[in-house]
């Protein structure tokens, strides 16, 4: 027969019992915390992030995001039949503070053919949200919760199939802010890491289509940062001047590859793995991004030049895409990078 006095019980178990207990006090705690006002989240567009938010309490937060199919660029002469949040491949950044109270209004556009809803990967709750948020066009789902954990979390639709949703561009990141906010930097940038299987190879001209079999074999025929080829490139790649201190946020939407995020020419000088905001590591080259998930780094800008930021799974950059750039302006210094000093002929030994 068991036995239920907990007096009986197994130190172990005790023991075990309290650290449950204690942890389901500290939730509870910071759930219970009363919120002080309303506001809309401030939504931004890749590459742009959201202001650090100053107040020093929770806040009740509406975030107002609407699922949209819409035909845009692949690449260039190559278009695809995106599904979005707010139009855009990724999906709008958003910003809160831990202890928020999330309030999420989300609207499937009345001229869309599927269900569309969300999964927040940083929310305590079923599905992540996407059981409260299966919405069917032309209608509005909205549900809350409380944003418990600090750091930097993939959002996503998931409506079944998931990975059919995720494939086709419906992903974003959301960013909850610690009490103790990270330093401030001159420069946060956004970025997402993503794949694209289409029926014709890469470059092939025109609208193309999601190819299954590709997308089964985690064969992709694009490898992208945020959405599109050169999408951080050229007039639209990143900006600094030489001693700025740079924070990107970074996420792998997958849905299947892991990105290998390396910049040509810099080490960083922090990174949050898993984007973990209480922990550091320094002086990293390469930091692995998980699909599904993120992390944050941060450099200085130290001399300028055009910084080529690349999947380091190298084909995926010269075949597939999956570069972007960090320009920084200003002045030399020639005692950290001299550039070419001489050029000499060589004829053997």
């Amino acid at each position: 027969m068991r036995n239920r006095n907990i007096f009986f019980a197994s130190p172990v178990k005790i023991f075990s019992r309290f650290l449950i207990l204690i942890t389901v006090y500290l939730i509870s705690g910071c759930n219970s915390s009363k919120t002080e006002g309303v506001e809309d989240a401030i939504l931004t567009m890749a590459p742009d992030v959201p202001p650090p938010i100053t107040r020093d309490h929770p806040s009740k937060v509406i975030v107002h995001l609407f699922t949209k199919e819409v035909t845009g660029r692949l690449a260039d002469s190559v278009q695809y039949p995106f599904w979005t949040f707010n139009g855009t491949v990724p999906g709008p950044m958003i910003r809160v503070r831990v202890g928020d109270l999330v309030e999420v209004h989300l609207s499937n556009d009345p001229a869309d053919k599927m269900f569309h809803s969300i999964d927040f990967h940083g929310v305590v709750g079923p599905g992540g949200g996407a059981a409260s948020s299966q919405t069917p066009p032309g209608h509005t789902s909205v549900f809350s919760f409380t944003a418990l954990h600090p750091g930097l979390f993939l959002y996503h639709c998931a409506t079944p199939p998931v990975s059919l949703h995720i494939a086709n561009g419906m992903y974003g990141l959301f960013l909850v802010q610690p009490e103790k906010p990270l330093p401030q930097v001159e420069h946060e940038y956004y970025i997402m890491h993503s794949e694209f299987y289409t029926a014709g190879d890469f470059g092939s001209h025109g609208l193309q289509k999601f190819d299954l079999e590709k997308a089964l074999a985690e064969d992709p025929t694009y490898v992208v940062f945020n959405g599109s080829i050169g999408a951080v490139n050229g007039e639209r790649a990143l900006q600094a001047g030489v001693g700025d201190h740079i924070r990107l946020y970074i996420g792998d939407a997958g849905p299947n590859l892991t990105c290998s995020f390396h910049m040509i020419g810099e080490v960083f000088d922090e990174v949050y793995p898993e984007a973990n905001t209480s922990l550091i590591e320094r002086n990293v080259q390469t930091t692995l991004i998980p699909a599904g998930g993120a992390t944050i780094v941060e450099l200085h800008a130290l001399v300028p030049g055009t910084f080529t930021f690349v999947d380091h799974s190298m084909f995926r950059m010269d075949d597939k895409g999956a570069s972007g750039q960090l320009v920084v302006t200003g002045q030399a210094d020639t005692a950290i990078y001299s550039g070419k000093t001489a050029d000499e002929i060589y004829l053997g030994k």
